[in-house]
């Protein structure tokens, strides 16, 4: 069988598959995702599965990209996550906003590939319905994460004179409570009740999550890019106002201060820019289609939303340069004890 079927309607993943999946070997095995038992069909009754092995779909080409995806989410999140972790100045309120953020991908990418193993090579299905939980956990706690992050940005430059204080630590561990609260409880909430294994009509576009449960992350997630626009909205004000002061202060030319508020709206335009155009496409279709729609349209919106994990450390890490030292002591084999850092704002990071 080919790995990669071109009809629409076909679907090679009880990921993004409500009611039928293929079958390995050359016939197609038709079974309800929902109840563990087949029925297999066959145009030929001697080419009838046997054993219970036949049973395991076959993978098609997006599955394999998922996968691959998830390795390299989890790769480049459990680096972030070792430097942040191993390095003692990072120890900051904003890295730690970072760290849960790297925690969340991290989780997401090994999410993705338990999930394919648990699909084509166990084919348990309460396995692939714990791992979709994991998976709506991590991918909700990524979003509460970079709102977290927003957050804090936003507060460093408007009280920047009272940001470096205790209050600041117990606000980003509460922000960071809050977070990982709900983004358990959206994740549990499959697991224990919410899903549509006895009830395929009532499946959303990725299986086993229900219609309804769809369509509460997705307003979950317009309420987060809603707060997030309006921060970074005011964010770009405060950032523009202070540009200004510094360029009357050290009697600079216009120019100059043109240059500098250009730079620091295109960075905030990319980090709100990156985060919508990887999950609004997913996040739409979670809303307008059902358990019915193509099942390549499933595929080709939840790519870019596991692609956000892959960009959130380069965005929020990698950039950083004390990381970035970080990371080249690490190349050379060096103490990182032994690298001066600099006081930095969340903005920097």
């Amino acid at each position: 069988m080919s790995l990669f079927r071109t009809h629409l309607e076909s679907c090679g993943s009880p990921f993004t598959c409500g009611t039928r999946m293929w079958g390995a070997g050359s016939s197609m095995a038709w079974f309800s995702a929902g109840s563990g038992s087949a029925n297999v069909s066959s145009v030929d009754p001697a080419e009838e599965p046997t054993g219970p092995a036949t049973l395991l779909p076959s993978p098609s080409a997006w599955d394999v990209v998922l996968c691959i995806s998830g390795t390299l989410v989890s790769c480049e999140n459990a680096l972030v996550v070792a430097i942040i972790v191993g390095t003692p100045a990072f120890r900051a309120p904003m890295f730690l906003l970072v760290g849960s953020l790297a925690v969340a991908d991290l989780l997401a990418g090994l999410g993705l590939v338990l999930y394919f193993a648990a699909v084509f090579c166990i084919g348990s299905e309460e396995m692939n319905l714990v791992l979709v939980g994991v998976l709506a956990t991590a991918f909700t706690a990524s979003i509460g994460s970079l709102l977290a992050i927003t957050v804090d940005r936003y507060l460093s430059l408007y009280n920047a004179l009272t940001y470096y204080s205790e209050t600041t630590v117990t606000r980003t561990y509460v922000m960071l409570a809050l977070v990982w609260v709900g983004a358990l409880g959206l994740g549990l909430v499959p697991v224990l009740a919410w899903n549509c294994r006895d009830g395929l009509t009532t499946c959303g576009v990725v299986y086993p999550l229900s219609k309804n449960h769809l369509v509460v992350l997705a307003v979950a997630f317009f309420m987060v890019l809603g707060i997030m626009l309006q921060l970074y909205a005011q964010i770009c004000r405060i950032v523009c106002r202070h540009a200004q002061q510094i360029a009357l202060q050290r009697h600079l030319l216009p120019a100059s201060h043109y240059v500098a508020t250009r730079k620091g709206i295109a960075t905030l335009a990319v980090v709100l820019g990156a985060f919508a155009a990887c999950w609004l496409p997913f996040t739409v279709y979670c809303l307008l289609g059902d358990a019915d729609s193509p099942r390549l349209y499933s595929f080709l919106t939840l790519l870019p939303a596991t692609y956000n994990s892959m960009i959130n450390p380069v965005i929020y890490a990698f950039r950083n340069q004390d990381v970035q030292k970080v990371l080249w002591a690490i190349c050379c084999g060096c103490s990182t004890s032994k690298i001066p850092f600099r006081s930095r704002s969340p903005s920097d990071v």
